[in-house]
Formats: C-alpha cells, sequence, structure tokens
C-alpha cells in the first residue's frame, strides 16, 4: 500500500490513459476524497467515453508533438505528479522523461505481479524500470513478514471483454476529433471483434482436442519436461524489455538450444497465452522447427491447461520475462529469463546461458522468495482489480489491509 499512500503526499495530479473502463474514474474519486485536483488527458474516443465526466483535456496533436505540449500543460496547471496505466506507450515514455527531467513524481499502474487479487502501482515506473529491477539490493535488505490474505476482487473477464468492445468502438466513433492518435496495438473494433470470436471457438476446439495430451504431459513426463509459457505477440515487456522483435525469434532459439543440449530423456512443453488465442497460433511454426531440429517427439505445444499444475509437474520454467516465473518461484522452481525482468536476481533465476541451464537447472533459495514477495506486496502490489472490486479504493482502513498471495500466478489470464 505504500505506493498509493505515496499518490496522497501529492496535490495536484495528472492522469494519463488508464485500463479500457471506469478503473482511472474510480481512482480519481478516491484522490478527490482526500483533498486533491486531478486532471485527465484524453488522447482517443475511448478514453473520451470512459473518462467524460473528469476535468478532461482532449490531446489531438500528432504524437511526435506531444513532449512540448505537455510540459507547457504541466507548467500551466501546476501539476505535481502525473499517474498513467503501462509505461512503455509511447505517450507515457514522453511523461515519464518529462517527469525525470523536471524532478517530479512519475505513477505507473500495472498488471499485478502476484496474481490473482492484486494490480501493481510504482513510482518512476514498472517491470524492467521498477526500482527492484534497477536495485535489488532494497530487497535483499528486506526482512520477509507474514501478512493477511488479499480480500476477493471478483475479477470479471466479461466486464473485461465488454469494456474493451465499447472503448474500440468509440474510439473507432470519435475518430475524426482525434485523427492523429497512436495506439499502442491495433486499434481497429472489426479487427478486434473478430479475433474476440476466433478466441473463443479456439477455446472450445483446443480444451477437446487437447485434453489426452495435457494428462499425457502430466502422466508420462512428470518432471521431466522445462515448461515454456509463451507471452502475447505484442506484449510491451517482450517489444521493450527483450531482445526479440517478434516471439516467434524466442520460440526458434529455445527450441534450438534444447534440440542442441537438453538431456535425450527431457521434453519442452509450450503454452500459448490465453489473451493470445484470437491472434496468433503457433502451431505450424513449433511442428516445423521441431521437426527440423530433430526433437519432434519431444516437443509439444498447448493452448489451455492448469497453470499450477504445469508447474509443478516440471522440471524447470523458460521464459521472456513473464509474471508466470513469479509463480514459477512460487513453487520452487527451476527459472531462467531470455529478457529483463525484476525478479531476474542471483538466487532467485539462474544466471547462466540457456544452453547450461537445461543441463543444470538449479532451484531458487526459498528464503530470498520469501523476500522479494513480501516486499513486493508491500510496496509496489495493491489489492484490487481493474474490471472487479478494488478494497482500498473504497474500503475507510484500506491502508490497514496488508496481503500475501496465495497462488503468485492465476491459471486463467496465464
Amino acid at each position: 500500500m505504500l505506493a498509493a499512500q505515496a499518490l496522497l503526499s501529492h496535490h495536484r495530479l495528472l492522469l494519463l490513459q488508464g485500463p479500457m473502463g471506469h478503473f482511472f474514474n474510480q481512482l480519481a474519486c478516491w484522490l478527490r476524497r482526500h483533498g486533491a485536483h486531478v486532471a485527465k488527458i484524453n488522447f482517443n474516443g475511448g478514453d473520451r467515453l470512459y473518462h467524460r465526466h473528469l476535468d478532461a483535456t482532449d490531446y489531438r496533436g500528432r504524437p511526435e508533438d506531444f513532449t512540448p505540449w505537455l510540459r507547457a500543460f504541466l507548467q500551466a496547471h501546476r501539476i505535481d505528479a502525473v499517474v498513467c496505466f503501462g509505461d512503455c506507450r509511447h505517450y507515457h515514455r514522453a511523461a515519464a522523461q518529462i517527469c525525470k527531467e523536471q524532478a517530479m513524481a512519475f505513477y505507473a499502474f500495472e498488471e499485478g505481479y502476484l496474481r490473482p487479487d492484486y494490480i501493481t502501482l510504482e513510482q518512476n515506473g514498472v517491470n524492467a524500470h521498477s526500482r527492484l529491477a534497477a536495485d535489488p539490493a532494497v530487497m535483499l535488505r528486506y526482512e520477509a513478514g507474514k501478512l493477511p490474505a488479499p480480500i476477493p476482487t471478483k475479477a470479471s473477464f466479461r466486464r473485461m471483454a465488454c469494456s474493451a468492445a465499447a472503448y474500440y468502438v468509440a474510439g473507432w466513433f470519435w475518430r475524426a476529433r482525434y485523427p492523429h492518435y497512436r495506439h499502442h496495438k491495433d486499434f481497429s473494433p472489426f479487427r478486434e471483434f473478430f479475433c474476440w470470436l476466433r478466441a473463443g471457438w479456439r477455446k472450445a476446439l483446443y480444451q477437446a482436442l487437447e485434453h489426452k495430451l495435457r494428462r499425457r504431459i502430466l502422466r508420462e513426463w512428470d518432471q521431466r519436461y522445462f515448461l515454456v509459457p509463451l507471452q502475447v505477440f505484442n506484449d510491451s515487456q517482450v517489444l521493450h524489455h527483450s531482445p526479440y522483435r517478434d516471439v516467434r525469434d524466442f520460440i526458434a532459439e529455445v527450441i534450438f538450444s534444447f534440440s542442441q543440449y537438453a538431456p535425450e530423456h527431457a521434453a519442452l512443453v509450450l503454452k500459448h497465452h490465453p489473451l493470445d488465442r484470437g491472434h496468433r497460433n503457433y502451431a505450424a511454426y513449433i511442428r516445423g522447427l521441431a521437426r527440423q531440429n530433430n526433437v519432434g517427439s519431444r516437443v509439444f505445444y498447448i493452448h489451455d491447461g492448469h497453470l499450477p499444475s504445469l508447474l509443478k509437474h516440471s522440471l524447470g520454467v523458460v521464459t521472456i520475462n513473464s509474471t508466470v516465473g513469479l509463480s514459477s518461484l512460487h513453487h520452487d522452481k527451476p527459472l531462467i529469463t531470455m529478457g529483463r525482468a525484476l525478479y531476474d536476481i542471483p538466487g532467485l533465476t539462474c544466471q547462466t546461458e540457456l544452453h547450461r541451464f537445461w543441463r543444470r537447472p538449479t532451484p531458487p533459495q526459498a528464503r530470498l522468495y520469501r523476500k522479494l514477495r513480501s516486499y513486493l506486496v508491500k510496496h509496489t502490489q495493491l489489492n484490487g482489480a481493474y474490471f472487479g472490486y478494488s478494497p482500498w479504493l473504497e474500503h475507510p482502513n484500506a491502508f490497514k489491509l496488508g496481503a500475501e498471495p496465495i497462488e503468485p500466478a492465476d491459471p486463467k489470464t496465464k
């Protein structure tokens, strides 16, 4: 809760883009109840739809002109803190740089590092921009403590889907009002609607077709396979915090290395990200790479599966920088990251090259992981959900509500 408390030390805050939905409205009401003035910038029709009742200003200029425009806005409105969701979007990166230059507070929300029932809020940046990533010693000095479990947030997938649909439709409807807006992802409501429909029928199809394969992996390959949780193809973590331009490059490197250096009795299980189900399908690509590298009988690709079970039965985990890595540590599984991650710390993740990891996967130090978890909960995690209940926004004694995750990774979202 320390990050949320820090927000209350400011008197005039500016909200940039938030999650698709009403969360930033709730945040603004919470800040105003505590005496702060809150301003908002809308960049597209979706922002306008959800935040039209705030003290909002439209930015209708070109992306390259945003930096000087924002400098003038911050000065004119005497802003002393900027808040956004996701620190890798073009407009948010510009804001972060201005805040750094002017020694102004910059806060970023993100999906929860520890899931479910948590969201992330950090000052100066999240993920690889986190203070912890820059200075792991702050965690090493922190003493682990037992904290009460989080209040269930009842996050709703349906609410998220409806919020996203309304956001994209409003963005298209008001597109003439924001002629130069550049979204960080595809901004076509028609394309997104098609992908959501395709994701729905693919989920039903793979649930049926892969049932026997999932059981076979857990039974026949128990403690003999490496798990590779794939990330969304346009994940900012991949695009901005890894050496890969595409998830396919990561897949190719992992399969090649596995074929050359992994023990012959080991298998490789690549798991698709559920939120990427409607956009990408790597089946043919993975099958071709496995056959080309003569490991076709030991490489498996699945779309769904109970993540905790897949982790418990695995020999180790290979990821770019997914938050599944934190769940891997929770299950005491050897872990190696191929990109920049805040939890990529000696003693927690394997610091060797990938070709050495296959034969000498080293488990994390349990005491160090407890320190990490306690630090994250106290300094970066808020008990809440963007499309559910957030106790810290509504409960009168919110700052007394500590939390310790029961399961760091949500199998429904990873």
